[in-house]
């Protein structure tokens, strides 16, 4: 394996865009595995690693390659020789929610294929294997690369991202490769992966088990969620490589699965999680997180908690329409929870002042040593954050708006853009088809998001960034948006099943939903241009921050931001103390009962009495901890993770798998932009829970025996 100990003297001296806050720290940091420096594997065995630094990343067996890219949104784990894969149930929410139907009721009910025939097939799904990754910076910045701008030099990324896609695909046609930047730029890794796409559903739990305590426990600690959901990989039966989906398919057998570690865990414990995070800011200056709070986070809890009370009215009215909007309102609240508990995570741990005062070490940096003197300008930054702000507010409110849940306003501008067009012949002869909305569509639910929704956006951005067709319900709807809603409804084939749009007609684009999706996209266009030029600005100015940073502290490792490529993140089991109050690092069955008993006040507690049976009466077995005695649920520890992370397996120092994680804590929602040691945590759930539910509710004995007798 390749290691490095300390990016290079010239790597640390060069204008590379990563903002560090502090040095590293041992719980802290994630790591891509193909270059982990030696000091991180290092820290590692002395914590409790047993592996061979090879059978992380390079050898043929290799533990990194029992793990997957679930569907290009989270994180997997094949667990068995015939490809059975593990993750969370919210990652495999849209699967289960797309099988269900009133009649069948997988989402609410669960469900168990008892044969492989049985095991349910999924268009738009996959899990994507890592095979390789490699530094290619040399063939990337050369000769007056850092002189183009930023368009071309997206021009010459994309070139040779074909160009490198090609040569992998020589040596194998299933391999496909991804460029992209690390260290916001400075470096650039390709990346091979290998596609599976005939992913099935072999399990799920009910929703109040694989969605216990809903949006009361999200993000919170104790947790009781039994997170998970099983699928299988399909390959082609002559070559076991991946292949469309076809009934004459067999399972996948891997190079390499998790075992499932048979004796828990304890306080101090090595852990070690492989995942996929998406997105942090870690080295964000301190304007750009004031900028994060007050024109991102808090438009976007504002705006989802009026889609949230929408959806939930109208899910309460019928099984059928809490069925359609159950995978939009999970999405919706998610993040609407996140932002508003990063909010008052920075606030409470005074981010920004504490950013400020590290700012100003830097600025010391400069003035005694000179470097970047003449390019970093604080007070520069500081007035292109303010300059920025307001547009940036406008931007986030356009989009939590127009795009997303409220099916209308995103069909208007789709149709306002460049559509795949059916049919022969001139433009107007042409038509349009939208995708089959009857699963995932109500006109009352959808019409009610649209009319709040522009009602908000008036009310809350200013007139000077508001759409013209506000003009319209001014003047010819009388000020009436219930009036324009409905007339938009009645007089447009955009939300008919199956309707033949001829979009270039004279007749569509004179219509109001034509009209109405034309001035979406002017103003968003608007808006982009005089966002983009400062967005510009602004990041050159903490591209030459962070080249001072990284040069005072070019002593320590550093590691790029997550970009949802495979990550390596260690640390240990354990809890944490707020206010003098102990979180303990476990929960177990009694609190997942005491919980249970609370379901007809709490909504979201509310389960099966066949499930609180099952739990009361203490049949665990060999699923119970030999520790503590106890029916373990979920845990506790101090890895490193983000969004992405949702349904990475985590191991123990011999790479046997303790649980899977799914969420992060309240108290360090800020983690995304500063990695609080003392209180971030990683909730995960037990894999013994996992396996008990797996057997004693479900009575999946074949499922129990492909896993643990392998």
């Amino acid at each position: 394996m390749k290691r490095l100990a300390l990016l290079s003297a010239v790597l640390l001296m060069t204008a590379v865009s990563e903002r560090m806050c502090s040095p590293v720290r041992a719980d802290e940091g994630m790591w891509t595995l193909f270059d982990l420096p030696q000091a991180i594997y290092d820290k590692m065995v002395e914590e409790g690693c047993s592996m061979h630094c090879d059978d992380l990343y390079e050898s043929d067996s290799a533990l990194m390659k029992a793990v997957v890219n679930f569907s290009g949104y989270c994180t997997g784990v094949v667990v068995s020789p015939d490809g059975l894969v593990f993750t969370n149930h919210h990652c495999g929410f849209s699967s289960i929610n797309k099988h269900s139907t009133p009649e069948h009721d997988y989402m609410l009910n669960g469900f168990f294929a008892k044969t492989r025939e049985d095991e349910l097939p999924n268009e738009d799904m996959f899990v994507s294997f890592m095979i390789k990754q490699e530094d290619v910076t040399d063939r990337v910045i050369t000769d007056g690369f850092e002189n183009l701008s930023k368009d071309d030099k997206n021009t010459v990324i994309d070139s040779l991202e074909r160009i490198m896609d090609k040569e992998v695909k020589k040596r194998d046609s299933t391999y496909h490769a991804e460029l992209q930047p690390f260290y916001e730029g400075n470096k650039y890794y390709l990346t091979t992966y290998q596609d599976f796409r005939d992913l099935r559903l072999v399990f799920a739990p009910t929703k109040s088990m694989g969605k216990f305590g809903g949006d009361t426990d999200n993000w919170m600690w104790p947790r009781q969620t039994c997170d998970f959901s099983v699928f299988r990989i399909y390959a082609d039966p002559k070559t076991n490589r991946p292949a469309a989906y076809s009934k004459d398919n067999v399972p996948y057998h891997p190079q390499r699965w998790a075992k499932v570690a048979k004796n828990g865990y304890k306080p101090g414990d090595f852990a070690m999680i492989m995942g996929y995070p998406g997105s942090t800011e870690r080295y964000l200056s301190s304007y750009g997180i004031q900028l994060m709070r007050d024109a991102d986070n808090a438009p976007r809890v504002q705006v989802r908690g009026i889609k949230l009370d929408v959806m939930g009215k109208h899910m309460k009215q019928s099984e059928d329409i809490r069925i359609k909007y159950e995978t939009d309102y999970a999405h919706c609240s998610n993040y609407w929870k996140n932002s508003m508990g990063m909010n008052r995570c920075i606030d409470s741990l005074k981010l920004i002042p504490q950013k400020r005062a590290y700012e100003a070490k830097v600025q010391h940096f400069v003035d005694s040593t000179g470097y970047m003197k003449d390019k970093l300008d604080l007070a520069k930054l500081k007035d292109l954050y303010e300059r920025y702000t307001e547009i940036a507010r406008a931007s986030r409110y356009w989009r939590e708006t127009f795009r997303g849940e409220c099916l209308l306003t995103n069909r208007a501008m789709d149709v306002n853009g460049a559509l795949p067009l059916n049919g022969t012949g001139s433009l107007k002869r042409k038509y349009y088809v939208f995708p089959d909305n009857t699963k995932y569509y109500d006109e009352a639910t959808d019409k009610d998001l649209f009319v709040s929704l522009i009602k908000n956006f008036e009310q809350q951005v200013d007139k000077k960034y508001q759409p013209d067709f506000y003009d319209i319900i001014h003047g010819r709807f009388h000020n009436d948006y219930q009036y324009y809603a409905d007339y938009l409804y009645a007089n447009s084939d955009i939300m008919v099943p199956n309707a033949k749009l001829r979009i270039y007609s004279k007749k569509f684009q004179k219509s109001a939903v034509y009209r109405l999706g034309e001035s979406l996209q002017r103003t968003y266009t608007e808006i982009c241009a005089k966002r983009d030029s400062l967005k510009d600005s602004i990041a050159v100015q903490e591209r030459y921050l962070c080249a001072a940073i990284l040069a005072m502290e070019q002593d320590e490792p550093h590691y790029s931001d997550a970009n949802f490529t495979m990550r390596l993140t260690y640390g240990q089991v354990g809890g944490f103390t707020m206010g003098g109050k102990e979180s303990g690092y476990y929960t177990t069955s009694e609190s997942l009962v005491e919980k249970m008993k609370k379901g007809k006040e709490i909504e979201d507690y509310a389960a099966e009495d066949t499930l609180i049976n099952l739990v009361e009466s203490g049949d665990f077995g060999k699923y119970r901890d030999k520790g503590t005695g106890k029916m373990q649920l979920c845990f506790l520890t101090n890895n490193d993770i983000t969004g992405g992370n949702s349904g990475s397996p985590v191991f123990n120092g011999k790479g046997e798998l303790l649980g899977l994680a799914f969420d992060g804590n309240w108290e360090a929602l800020s983690s995304d932009i500063y990695f609080e040691r003392n209180l971030a945590r990683t909730i995960s759930v037990d894999i013994r829970f996992v396996l008990w539910m797996i057997e004693k509710w479900g009575g999946a004995d074949r499922l129990i025996q492909e896993v643990i007798d392998n």
